[in-house]
């Protein structure tokens, strides 16, 4: 069926809760990215979305505030039906807004803040891209008890590649190569430059080497800490010499829309960012295998120390999963088992 949810459950740290210290982990691989600073050791706890902010209860985030949204500012919607897209996202709750529109409400003030750059700048963006991404239709405002700016979007058809299965991964990684290189070509000219907006995607991988490391004390001989220290000291190495370019931050199976096998739409931008654009490359490990990981390889015109500082992406969000430094489940902990060995053998 069409989907935009944001963020999907598939991923190692993705929750219909959210977290009350947001952490890094969920966003740029599966979904590296969520918090902006590392917080080793810290453990997420879990609340409903009903939550407060300056001592002011926050409505819950469910349909009913939706429609008191829409009806108190875009009245000509109010007559549509609305109904939650599942399965739920972290940094946003999505829902479908008749069968052509939808509404994203940012589910805690870090994620607010993303709100405002993807209006600004995914109206840039689209036009250069080969596949459809978000265009917002109306700007929301903080009302009804909700503290938050808010957005109406098209639809995009699609399924999202966390709920989908994909035959020919192959093709899918040559049109997501062929997608990240047109977003790395755009002019970066005032884009924004890493930081705790987008949780440090784009930015050198030392801002997570003291987690890496104690995740790596806490897991033991669970993992071969001589490769793993090898791969993530390679990955500390080096930096992006080049020119800023545009990267996504959260290039993860539930942001991409697939069709028939094929990338139909990507979703989610707001980790996005210019700088280093290894971090969108964790995919080639998190989804692809081997032969899909060379196609998607050839399509981008990437240097070996790019992808050396993507395997480190990927391995600081597989070890701090596996150490149990974030929040996660019995099948992500499988799943990560299963990156673990790709990026380590």
């Amino acid at each position: 069926m069409p989907h935009l949810a944001s963020r999907a459950v598939a991923d190692p740290a993705s929750s219909e809760s959210r977290p009350a210290a947001p952490h890094p982990a969920h966003g740029a691989g599966w979904r590296a990215g969520t918090h902006p600073a590392s917080r080793a050791g810290r453990r997420w706890t879990r609340h409903p979305t009903a939550g407060r902010v300056g001592g002011v209860q926050l409505p819950p985030l469910d349909e009913i505030l939706v429609r008191r949204l829409i009806a108190a500012q875009f009245p000509q919607w109010a007559g549509l039906p609305v109904t939650r897209v599942e399965p739920g996202g972290w940094d946003n709750r999505t829902f479908r807004l008749g069968t052509e529109l939808l509404v994203r409400l940012p589910s805690a003030a870090e994620y607010a803040e993303a709100v405002a750059k993807e209006q600004l700048w995914l109206p840039v963006l689209a036009p250069q891209l080969p596949q459809p991404v978000p265009v917002q239709l109306a700007a929301g405002a903080p009302g009804e008890g909700f503290p938050w700016p808010w957005s109406v979007y098209g639809w995009l058809d699609g399924e999202d590649a966390a709920t989908s299965p994909v035959r020919d991964l192959a093709a899918l990684a040559a049109d997501l190569a062929a997608f990240l290189g047109a977003l790395q070509a755009i002019d970066p000219s005032g884009g924004p430059t890493p930081g705790a907006h987008n949780w440090f995607r784009g930015a050198p991988l030392t801002h997570y080497d003291d987690e890496t490391r104690q995740a790596l004390d806490v897991l033991g001989d669970a993992v071969d800490r001589r490769v793993a220290l090898r791969v993530w000291d390679t990955a500390l190495s080096t930096t992006w010499p080049h020119p800023p370019r545009w990267f996504h931050g959260d290039v993860a199976v539930g942001n991409l829309l697939v069709r028939d096998d094929r990338l139909a739409g990507v979703i989610d931008f707001g980790t996005c960012g210019v700088g280093d654009p290894a971090c969108d490359l964790v995919i080639a490990w998190t989804l692809l295998d081997g032969p899909s990981r060379t196609a998607f390889r050839d399509g981008l015109d990437l240097d070996d120390d790019t992808w050396d500082r993507a395997r480190g992406w990927a391995l600081w969000k597989a070890l701090i999963v596996r150490a149990g430094l974030v929040g996660t489940t019995a099948v992500e902990q499988r799943h990560t088992g299963r990156v673990l060995r790709e990026l380590l053998t």
